[in-house]
């Protein structure tokens, strides 16, 4: 099994946002979640503030630049994410289908790395590191449950 991170993203405008019966969207949003729920898929997932209330901070200087939101041109803005477990990226972009999405949107669909992709750094003290930290919170390794 391997952890996908599904990254909700919107390429209209906010007003799209504004003209919607928002209790209609947190119900089919809540479906959609306990749907993955009792498959037994969902890690985790939240949504997120408006651009406007973040921050982007750009590393093409020797100092990092900080640019307060809104930031961006609205195809970049991030609205939400799902963490899911699941056998294959196939499946992972089924679930991504069923999102009670409508135009302006899109779902990025990315597997989340795993220690098959540090394969050839097991003896590197970051990834011996990474691994007791991951076990001090209590965070899954490598795609297997603990």
């Amino acid at each position: 099994m391997s952890k996908y991170m599904l990254i909700m993203r919107n390429s209209g405008s906010e007003q799209n946002f504004q003209d919607m019966d928002f209790e209609a969207v947190i119900n089919a949003m809540g479906a959609y979640n306990e749907s993955m729920m009792k498959a037994g898929i969902l890690l985790g997932g939240d949504g997120l503030t408006d651009a406007a209330q973040g921050a982007v901070v750009e590393f093409t200087s020797d100092a990092p630049l900080v640019t307060d939101g809104p930031y961006g041109e609205t195809h970049e803005l991030f609205n939400g994410f799902w963490t899911i477990q699941v056998a294959t990226q196939e499946e992972a972009v089924e679930w991504a289908k069923r999102a009670p999405l409508g135009p302006g949107n899109k779902i990025e669909v990315r597997r989340i790395t795993d220690d098959s992709d540090f394969a050839d750094y097991q003896d590197n003290e970051y990834v011996k590191k990474e691994k007791g930290w991951r076990a001090d919170l209590g965070v899954e390794v490598g795609g297997d449950a603990r």
